[in-house]
Formats: structure tokens, C-alpha cells, sequence
């Protein structure tokens, strides 16, 4: 079992900067593949960015490519997505999963354990 706890969301500009956590307790969090999905309002679960166990392969939807960055610390079992140049359209509740497969990392199917979301707001 991994437990994972998503923060740092919150209200900010349009062109501004946030960054989100995600703390892993539980089993060994550095074996796992990590993802970031979000969810707007009436709107499915998107694939945001994910990165491997070993930090050398990240990817990113085209949506947010140049503008997000994703990156893990697995001495503090802790993964980051930082947003910059943020846009209206990024606002969504933020997820990060954990994956101890490897595979199919751009789809929710591709992941075992799930944060509860944290809420990004971007006004205009």
C-alpha cells in the first residue's frame, strides 16, 4: 500500500506560478512511477505529466508542455508539479497516482494508488 497526500493548490493569476507536493508514505515510494492528472469541473480526468522511478523519463500532455515540470525528491518520498505561466484553463483538481507497473503512465488505468486532489483556481 502506498498512502499519497496532494497540496499546495490554491487561487493565483493568470501567468503566475504554483507549486504541488505530493507525499507518499507506506512502501517504498522510489519504486513507483508517478503521474499527475487533473479534473476540471463537468469535465473527465485528464492526463497531466508523469514521471519514472528513477526521475530519467518524464512526459507531459501537450496542454502543459513548457509550462509544468514535474520532478521527485525519493530521499523525502515526495513528488512536485510545478506550474508556471499558468492559464485559466489549467484550473482542476490536481491529482497524483502512484504506479509500480511502468506501463500505459498517460492513462488512470496505468496507475494502483491515488491522492485525494488538490484544488488549483486561476482567475483571469
Amino acid at each position: 500500500q502506498v498512502q499519497l497526500v496532494a497540496s499546495g493548490g490554491g487561487l493565483v493569476q493568470a501567468g503566475g506560478s504554483l507549486r504541488l507536493t505530493c507525499a507518499a508514505s507506506g512502501r517504498t515510494f522510489s519504486s513507483y512511477a508517478m503521474g499527475w492528472f487533473r479534473q476540471a469541473l463537468g469535465k473527465e480526468r485528464e492526463f497531466v505529466a508523469f514521471i519514472s522511478w528513477s526521475a530519467g523519463i518524464t512526459w507531459y500532455a501537450d496542454y502543459v508542455k513548457g509550462r509544468f515540470t514535474i520532478s521527485r525528491d525519493s530521499a523525502k518520498d515526495t513528488g512536485y508539479l510545478q506550474l508556471n505561466i499558468v492559464k485559466p484553463e489549467d484550473t482542476a483538481v490536481y491529482y497524483c497516482a502512484a504506479s509500480k507497473r511502468h506501463y500505459d503512465l498517460t492513462l488512470e488505468g496505468g496507475y494502483e494508488y491515488w491522492g485525494q486532489g488538490t484544488q488549483v483556481t486561476v482567475s483571469s
